[in-house]
């Protein structure tokens, strides 16, 4: 019988597939994707890491478990000084400094993402949070493991190198880990608990998707004042 979080799989496929096929997913993995765009990407993702953290640490506080809050406190810990370190490292070869980096805007998709994450954490327990969160994580993790599999592009060596972050073993081991949280807290869930859990994966999925294509487009906020500040 297959896992729940297989089934949630499954049912957002679609969504899923669109992401690998992505233009920018998919300059990333031949190399092509302009350094603009992908600037503009890694500054997007830099404050919904920010953002992503919180709602881990919500998970941590809500945790009824000892071996769950340690499992997400861990996850906070790779996220703030693992992930974030790396992410700040290679803004650094695109010349971004950490200065820009704090002072990005968010853009509208980005800032719809990150309520959504905290709407699900403020209202929801350890596994609703754990739910919103994964589609990222997985998603990514699956991303990266698709684009290493076509063979890094050559010439590209930034493109490469996020290809290899992404596609890691270490990665895909938190992403498991997760997995296996979920599947083992839903196997007496009511019908109705499910639904709700898989409308937030599902949701999740589609804020993935939104991501890469705002980001893509640069998108920015209609600010006739100029004077709007999100961050």
């Amino acid at each position: 019988m297959k896992s729940y979080t297989c089934q949630l799989r499954e049912v957002a496929d679609p969504l899923w597939e669109q992401e690998k096929n992505h233009p920018l997913v998919a300059g990333i993995g031949d190399g092509s994707l302009s350094l603009e765009i992908f600037s503009n990407y890694l500054k997007q993702d830099y404050v919904f890491l920010v953002e992503f953290a919180r709602v881990i640490a919500i998970a941590v506080a809500k945790s009824e478990e000892i071996d769950s809050m340690a499992w997400f406190s861990t996850l906070l810990n790779e996220t703030l000084n693992t992930e974030m370190d790396l992410h700040v490292s290679f803004c650094k070869d695109f010349s971004i400094t950490l200065d820009e980096l704090k002072v990005t805007k968010m853009s509208p998709t980005t800032y719809e993402y990150t309520s959504h994450l905290m709407t699900v954490a403020l209202k929801g327990e350890t596994l609703e949070i754990a739910t919103a969160i994964l589609p990222c994580m997985w998603g990514y993790s699956e991303i990266g493991k698709h684009l290493h599999k076509q063979g890094l592009p050559q010439k590209a060596d930034l493109h490469a190198k996020w290809i290899e972050m992404y596609s890691s073993d270490e990665f895909a081991e938190l992403t498991t880990w997760l997995r296996n949280y979920i599947d083992e807290c839903v196997t007496t869930l009511p019908k109705s608990r499910l639904t709700k859990l898989e409308s937030i994966f599902l949701t999740s999925s589609v804020y993935e998707g939104k991501f890469w294509e705002s980001a893509y487009n640069l998108e920015t906020w209609d600010d006739p004042t100029g004077k709007l500040i999100i961050s």
